[in-house]
Parts: C-alpha cells; sequence; structure tokens
C-alpha cells in the first residue's frame, strides 16, 4: 500500500503547490518579458536590414504556427505546406492586379478561396496516411510549380509577379518594415489564440487521439476523417494569410521560392525545433531557424552552406532533444519538483498495526 507523506506541520503537497506556483510565475514573467521584447523590437532595430530580419521571422512564426495545427494535433507531417502560402501569396496579388480589390480584402479573402480550395485536397490527402501523405504532400506543391510556372499569362511564368505595396508611396520602406512586423505578430497571435482555444476544447481532444492511435480514436467514436479535414482546412487558412501577407511585405513572387519543398521543410523544422506539441515551440523554432537561416546566408551569400548547417541543427536536434526545445526544458525544470510530498511505500508491519488499531473501534462502534 502507498500513503501520502506529511510535512513537518502535518500539511500534504505544500511544497508541491508553492512549487507549481512559482513556476507558473515564472512563465508569466518570461511570457511578458517576450513580448515586451517582441513589441519594443522595432526601436530597438539598429537599422533597417536588421528590422527586415526580423519581419522575415516573424513570417517563419506565422506559417511554423499555421502549420502546427495539422503536425501538432493530427500527426500528420506534411513536407508540402507551401503549397498553401504559395497560393495565398497569389491569390492575394491577383485580387488586387486583376479584382482591383483593396489588399486587406484581397488578403483576407485569398485566404478564404484557398481554405476552400484545400476542401478537395483534404479529402484525396487525408485518405491516406505515413510516408504516403508527405509523398502527395510534395506531390501537390510541385504540381503547383509547374502549374504557376507555365500559366505565364495571369501569375508572371518564371519572370515572377509584383505585388503592389499597401502602404502609399511616401511611407518609407523601414517604416513599412515596422508596420508590416507589428502585422504579423498580430497574425502570429491571432494563430496561437485559436490554436489554444482548440488544444483546450473537445475537438481538441480527438484530434490528440487521433495523433495518438487514429484506428482506436475511430473505434471509441471519434469522427476521424471529419476532424482531420476541419483541422487541414484551418491549416491552409492561416497559412494562406502568411503566404499573403508576405507578398504584400516583399512586393514580389517568385514562383520557385513560393512553391518550395525547402519552405515546407523548414515550417516542419522550427514546430520540430520549438516542440511540435507545445503551444509557442513553432515561435521558438521560428526563431531560431530564422536568425540562422538569416546570418548564414548573410555570412556565406548565395552558396548553400545554410542548408548544410540547418540540416546539421535537426541532427542535434533529433538526438538529443527529439521533443524539441520547449518540452526538454520542461523536463529540465520537472527535475527540480520537491520530492517530500511524493507519495511513499507502506510496510507490511505498518499496515497490520493499523489494521489491528482499526478493528478494535469497528467492533465498539457495531456494538453501539
Amino acid at each position: 500500500m502507498r500513503s501520502a507523506s506529511k510535512a513537518p506541520d502535518g500539511t500534504t503537497g505544500t511544497s508541491g503547490t508553492t512549487f507549481d506556483r512559482v513556476l507558473l510565475g515564472g512563465k508569466v514573467l518570461l511570457l511578458l518579458a517576450g513580448l515586451a521584447l517582441v513589441l519594443a523590437f522595432p526601436g530597438l532595430a539598429p537599422d533597417a536590414f536588421i528590422l527586415s530580419v526580423g519581419v522575415t521571422i516573424a513570417s517563419y512564426a506565422a506559417l511554423a504556427v499555421g502549420w502546427n495545427f495539422v503536425g501538432g494535433f493530427t500527426g500528420y507531417i506534411s513536407l508540402g505546406h507551401a503549397a498553401y502560402s504559395g497560393l495565398g501569396g497569389y491569390a492575394t496579388a491577383l485580387l488586387i492586379i486583376d479584382g482591383g480589390l483593396n489588399p486587406w480584402l484581397a488578403l483576407g479573402v485569398g485566404a478564404l478561396g484557398v481554405a476552400v480550395v484545400a476542401v478537395p485536397i483534404g479529402v484525396a490527402s487525408l485518405r491516406v496516411r505515413g510516408a504516403s501523405f508527405v509523398i502527395v504532400s510534395i506531390a501537390m506543391v510541385l504540381i503547383l510549380l509547374l502549374v504557376s510556372q507555365s500559366w505565364a499569362d495571369v501569375t508572371g511564368g518564371s519572370s515572377g509577379l509584383r505585388v503592389p505595396r499597401p502602404f502609399s508611396d511616401d511611407v518609407l520602406r523601414p517604416e513599412q518594415h515596422e508596420r508590416f512586423f507589428y502585422l504579423h505578430v498580430a497574425l502570429v497571435a491571432v494563430a496561437l489564440l485559436v490554436w489554444w482555444a482548440i488544444d483546450r476544447s473537445r475537438f481538441g481532444i480527438g484530434l490528440k487521439a487521433i495523433r495518438e492511435d487514429e484506428d482506436k480514436a475511430q473505434s471509441l467514436g471519434v469522427p476521424t476523417f471529419k476532424y482531420k479535414l476541419v483541422v487541414f482546412v484551418i491549416s491552409a487558412f492561416f497559412t494562406a494569410l502568411a503566404g499573403g501577407m508576405y507578398a504584400l511585405w516583399f512586393g514580389y513572387l517568385d514562383p520557385i521560392f513560393q512553391f518550395s519543398i525547402l519552405i515546407g521543410s523548414y515550417m516542419v523544422l522550427m514546430s520540430l525545433l520549438g516542440g511540435i506539441r507545445s503551444l509557442f515551440g513553432p515561435v521558438v523554432g521560428a526563431v531560431i531557424v530564422g536568425y540562422s537561416l538569416e546570418y548564414f546566408k548573410n555570412q556565406y551569400g548565395d552558396s548553400q552552406f545554410h542548408l548544410v548547417a540547418l540540416g546539421l541543427m535537426l541532427g542535434l536536434v533529433v538526438l538529443f532533444m527529439p521533443d524539441g526545445v520547449l518540452p526538454a526544458i520542461g523536463q529540465l525544470v520537472n527535475r527540480f519538483r520537491p520530492t517530500a510530498t511524493s507519495i511513499r511505500e507502506e510496510s507490511a508491519a505498518d499496515l497490520l498495526a493499523r489494521t489491528t488499531k482499526t478493528e478494535p473501534r469497528q467492533a465498539e462502534e457495531v456494538s453501539r
């Protein structure tokens, strides 16, 4: 038998509760400090280049959080999510150029259009699992790459497509960087809020059941295909928003870059690095990967050394932190959790003595 051990004052669980409160307070302070740093970043950036790097990292964070709706909840690894960011960028640009829509309205309408397109794609691709799903996702982005390069009358072909800037000409480029930085941060915040709400809903419980054992979840009555399709469409919507906002900021769309397998791989790497099952994991991964990419590109120019460095980074994460940075930190913190209130073993002699004392009392109560 086991019984809860008591503290010297006769109470139980006080040390554990105190530790949990301190831990929660530390998390809140860390979150507030991170938020303050993010909001102050444009004012702290020494020049326009560093500010543009911040916008790029924020864009990566938006893409990673969008991808994590599928990868984090269902465990389905998609390497072709660049299809939806690329479609979001082109849809936004074409609605502005050919449709004459306001840039911000075009951004929302384009993302909704991509979400509609994602429904039949999801119906077809979500019927397979594992490596088959990965292959289907890669095939999708390659098909869109060929279409965007061949359909020159609409997409501009290999020459690319210029996207009108949403701000007037009197807004200088550094000021545009600052505005788009905050817009990307707002998009990340909304996506995280939706992810958090799903994580604590019945819908989220069903998705996590699919991630752990899809067949068992289906046998228990979870509508697995419906749940997967819904979260797939949500993921495509937020990824398309991130792609469209990047197009408005950068002002140019290149099909080779927009529909690149590398972009989808970055999304996976960022989420895995930070922690695929945690709320802020993709954001942490985006900061690490995004900064590393920009640093190596700046140091080594057009060489492919940054790909080698990212490959080494991914290998180190898989070997030493397979669950990601944030879960690894969480496990490290748990090692310092007090054990004074842990459950202890009760010896047979103690159990016999306690039982002997209890039985006369019960007999006395029955006689009364």
